[in-house]
C-alpha cells in the first residue's frame, strides 16, 4: 500500500511541477503582450494565467492552448483548487507559485511521509536460525 501511495505522490508532484513549468513558459512568451492582457482583463475577457478558472474562462483557455497543455492545466486545476483561495495577489507568479508550492508540500511531501509511515509487509523467509547461502 505504501508503494501505491508513494507512486500517487510522485505522479501528482509531476503534474503540479509540469503545470507550473508550462505556466512559466507562457509567462516568458508573453513579454510584449503585457498591455494586451491588461486590456483583455479590463474588458472582461479571460486571461491565460487563471488558476482554477470558471466554465467561461476554461472554454477561453481551451480554445487558445494545445490538447496536452490543456490536459495538464485541467489536472492542475483540480489539484490546486484547495489552495487557490489562500492567495490573493496582483502577481500571476504569486497566484500560481504559492498554490503549486502548497500542493507539492501536501501531496508530494505529505503523501510521501504517509507512505513511509505505513507498516511494511514483511517477507516470510525460512527459519531465522538457518543461514541462506
Amino acid at each position: 500500500m505504501g508503494s501505491l501511495i508513494r507512486f500517487i505522490a510522485i505522479a501528482i508532484s509531476v503534474v503540479v511541477v509540469l503545470g507550473f513549468a508550462l505556466f512559466a513558459v507562457n509567462e516568458a512568451d508573453k513579454g510584449s503582450q503585457t498591455q494586451q492582457d491588461k486590456l483583455e482583463r479590463e474588458l472582461g475577457h479571460a486571461p491565460n494565467d487563471l488558476v482554477a478558472p470558471n466554465a467561461h474562462d476554461e472554454a477561453f483557455r481551451a480554445a487558445h492552448q494545445g490538447k496536452f497543455h490543456e490536459a495538464v492545466d485541467d489536472a492542475n486545476d483540480v489539484l490546486l483548487r484547495p489552495f487557490v483561495d489562500l492567495v490573493d495577489s496582483d502577481s500571476a507568479w504569486v497566484n500560481h507559485g504559492i498554490p503549486a508550492l502548497l500542493a507539492l508540500l501536501i501531496y508530494g511531501f505529505g503523501l510521501g511521509m504517509l507512505a513511509n509511515a505505513l507498516p511494511k509487509q514483511r517477507q516470510h523467509g525460512g527459519d531465522w536460525r538457518t543461514v541462506d547461502s
